[in-house]
């Protein structure tokens, strides 16, 4: 490593006198839409701050800023009867078009009135509470994150960490499998490469960031257009092909090599392609590893705009992942014992049609989503324990319009329609748990369709100057469950106490359907109903200045009518999900056995939050700390503390900007130990004990040192990112171990682990 650093030094050095006479430059291409319409705003003002720069958007909302020497802008954006906003974050580099989507809030203000404050933070009417956007360059720079999209808003408020190693979403308390993913207004399960069958999560994302335009990331109090989901949702827009050219860059990351390309096809057409494909498995071979992972993914966008009113766009993502496990030792063989080993095939593809309509959109989407899992866990004779071969594909057709009425009303309605097909071959023969339990589930040839679907309308009225009242309700359907329709109402009010300072309150209902697995163990399981979960959040923001907010939020969540074991009386699925699903969790994920919706819980905190945007001030950051209790009530009638309860949660995560070469970034988080259950004398852990204990506090600090070259025709970064860089295993969990009839510490945490990246743009 030191050798590594000596060399980046003498690099940072040395190659600028590569660079021509002639200073590279680079151009700024964009949009400035309404934020509620999507219509265009002819004759913005667009102006990069600290420069004589800018441009006035066309009649199509469009603008142009040429000749901008390389360098990180911020870019100002302004329109009669808009809230002035200012985005930050603008990199312009040689070779390479920045292309920016601009959208702006309408305000009602009159010419004596002062001019409203521009800010770094937008808002939506639905989501006035925890709701939080990262952009493009937030999450390519954040340490220890793969430049892995999900893992980056791990560091928001009431947002835990389920596993080291992983990128499972545990928002305030709830399951993995509560949290809802939407590309491009498409709907996915799960975007994550070897991703766990009926949750949210896995290793590592399959969304490649470099067409990752932002992110929308709300922890609770979301509107009625999302729903089937009970915790979060976390949206990702994904950017258009080039205009201007042909181009493309090639990636060597910490743990994948890929290559993109992207341009124009004509005047109204653009697309992306990227393919990329893991290292890791010549690594852990190398290492003597006794199984290797590896993975390839790919991704396709097409956009066409015919006209200024119409676009039409067509994604196409795919993975392929694979394990292969050396047996060919008794050491060997006795650790992959432990191991669930799924290999999977998914995809997800979509036609979107967008319409605008003078004083709002329609928008029309046609998704599909397929993953095929082959996953296998073997004991150290090699003899299978658990088997699974499934199939899950949904084909969905969501329509949704939004109409602004007036400048105080606005209002939006849609609907959506699902056809899920799942099949399945699965076997759990004469199981012992950990609890001492058998389970016996075989599940031959089973093959279900089923349909969902949902119908939402919801209405915001700024009343006066200062308050919106958002108030809206949602109806799910799945056909193949007993109570089949669920009603879900939400309304929320944000109060603007002074320019600078807002209050918000939402409050609502939450319903998710079972998961498909779950219907599939018994039969008897069709008779359970969606869980619910009912919300109440108060908020306060102040803006301290333009690029500096504080943020305080307090929740409650009541959970209901949850699936809970039937036979593991102890036993409800909130607290499953957050691992591979094999025999360390007793396979509890897939919900083996008869279940009946009669899990409770609550999950109750204090959230604060404190972020700093990038501006002439070259510091940026995210502070958030985290204040929570979370319990779950089985059929034992015992609440005990949650899988995932974690009291105290603290990020940090800050960098600086030394100059348009070289930055720094750090990231230190410390979390509460998780509850486990303790091990009996005999090897099985104690129901009557489960949750009782709790494991040691985790704590860890990341590092990454980012350094750019700009070239004539192209640019080049290069990183240094250390994780865990004063090597804390802290302890993940407890497991039996056979061989010396003791319980011991599962060190999960993946030590110091130094990765470097390179990547070229041209």
């Amino acid at each position: 490593m030191s050798r590594f650093l000596s060399a980046l030094l003498i690099a940072g050095a040395l190659l600028p006198a590569t660079l021509t006479a002639q200073q590279p430059t680079g151009h700024i291409r964009g949009s400035v839409l309404d934020r509620s319409t999507l219509e265009p705003i002819p004759g913005a003002t667009v102006t990069i701050l600290g420069t004589t720069l800018g441009a006035a958007a066309d009649p199509d909302g469009l603008f142009l800023i040429s000749g901008i020497s390389v360098g990180t802008y911020r870019l100002r954006v302004s329109a009669v009867g808009y809230a002035p906003a200012i985005i930050p974050d603008i990199v312009v580099a040689s070779g390479h078009e920045v292309e920016v989507a601009a959208r702006l809030n309408e305000v009602s203000i009159s010419v004596d009135e002062i001019e409203v404050r521009a800010s770094y933070f937008q808002k939506t009417p639905d989501a006035p509470v925890s709701y939080q956007q990262l952009s493009y360059e937030e999450i390519r720079r954040f340490p220890g994150g793969f430049e892995d999209v999900v893992r980056a808003v791990s560091v928001l408020p009431g947002v835990a960490q389920a596993e080291p190693g992983r990128n499972d979403l545990v928002v305030r308390g709830g399951a993995p499998s509560e949290n809802l993913y939407v590309v491009d207004n498409i709907e996915i399960p799960n975007i994550n490469h070897f991703g766990t069958q009926g949750s949210g999560g896995g290793p590592l994302s399959y969304i490649n960031l470099d067409f990752v335009r932002e992110t929308s990331f709300s922890t609770g109090g979301f509107g009625v257009a999302y729903g089937d989901r009970l915790s979060s949702v976390l949206t990702i827009d994904l950017q258009e092909g080039r205009k201007d050219a042909i181009g493309g860059k090639g990636t060597i990351s910490a743990t994948q090599f890929g290559l993109n390309l992207q341009g124009p096809v004509n005047d109204e057409a653009s697309f992306v392609l990227s393919a990329r494909r893991s290292y890791l498995d010549f690594i852990f071979r190398g290492a003597g590893f006794s199984f290797v992972p590896e993975y390839w993914d790919f991704m396709g966008k097409a956009t066409y705009r015919p006209d200024r009113f119409n676009r039409f766009s067509f994604l196409a993502i795919g993975a392929i992942d694979d394990v292969n496990f050396f047996d060919d030792t008794p050491d060997n063989r006795y650790d992959n014992s432990r191991i669930l080993g799924t290999a999977q095939k998914q995809y997800a593809s979509g036609l979107s049609w967008q319409h605008l309509l003078g004083d709002g959109f329609f928008r029309l989407t046609l998704g599909r989503s397929w993953v095929r899992y082959n996953g296998v866990q073997r004991d150290s004779l090699l003899n299978p324990i658990f088997t699974n071969q499934s199939t899950e594909g949904e084909t969905s057709l969501k329509a949704d319009m939004v109409l602004k009425m007036s400048s105080a009303t606005e209002i939006s309605f849609g609907g959506q329609a699902k056809l899920v097909r799942f099949e399945t071959d699965l076997a759990l023969p004469d199981y012992e748990s950990t609890f001492g339990d058998t389970l016996d589930v075989i599940v031959t040839d089973y093959h279900e369709t089923a349909y969902k679907g949902a119908l939402f309308a919801q209405v915001s009225q700024q009343v006066g100057r200062q308050l919106e009242v958002t108030v809206g309700a949602r109806i799910d359907y799945f056909s193949i469950i007993d109570n089949s329709t669920s009603v879900s109402p939400r309304v929320s009010f944000s109060y603007s106490v002074t320019p600078v300072t807002t209050l918000g309150v939402a409050a609502g209902v939450y319903r998710q359907a079972p998961s498909s697995i779950w219907l599939a163990t018994n039969q008897e399981n069709r008779g359970l109903l969606p869980s619910r979960t009912d919300q109440y959040i108060l908020s306060a923001e102040h803006l301290l200045k333009e690029d500096l907010k504080i943020r305080v939020e307090g929740f409650y969540k009541r959970y209901t009518d949850y699936p809970a074991s039937v036979d593991q009386p102890y036993l409800v699925l909130a607290n499953t999900g957050g691992g591979f699903g094999g025999s360390e969790e007793n396979f509890a994920s897939y919900g083996p056995g008869r279940l009946v919706s009669d899990g409770e819980g609550r999950a109750y905190g204090v959230e604060f939050l404190i972020q700093k945007k990038l501006s002439e001030i070259p510091l940026y950051g995210i502070l958030s700390l985290t204040l929570s209790d979370t319990r779950f009530t089985p059929l034992d009638g015992i609440a005990r503390a949650g899988t995932y309860d974690q009291p105290v949660i603290f990020n940090l995560s800050a960098g600086y900007r030394l100059d348009e070469r070289w930055e720094f970034a750090a990231k230190f988080r410390f979390a509460s130990g998780k509850p486990y259950t303790p091990f009996n004398a005999d090897g099985t852990q104690n129901s009557s004990a489960y949750n009782s204990l709790r494991m040691d506090d985790a704590h860890s600090l990341d590092v990454r040192v980012d350094r750019r070259w700009n070239f004539t025709r192209w640019n080049l970064i290069l990183y240094l990112d250390i994780q865990n860089i004063y090597n804390n295993k802290y302890m993940g969990g407890v497991r039996w171990d056979p061989r010396s009839g003791t319980a011991i510490p599962n060190e999960s945490g993946i030590g110091i682990l130094p990765t470097i990246g390179v990547s070229a743009e041209f």
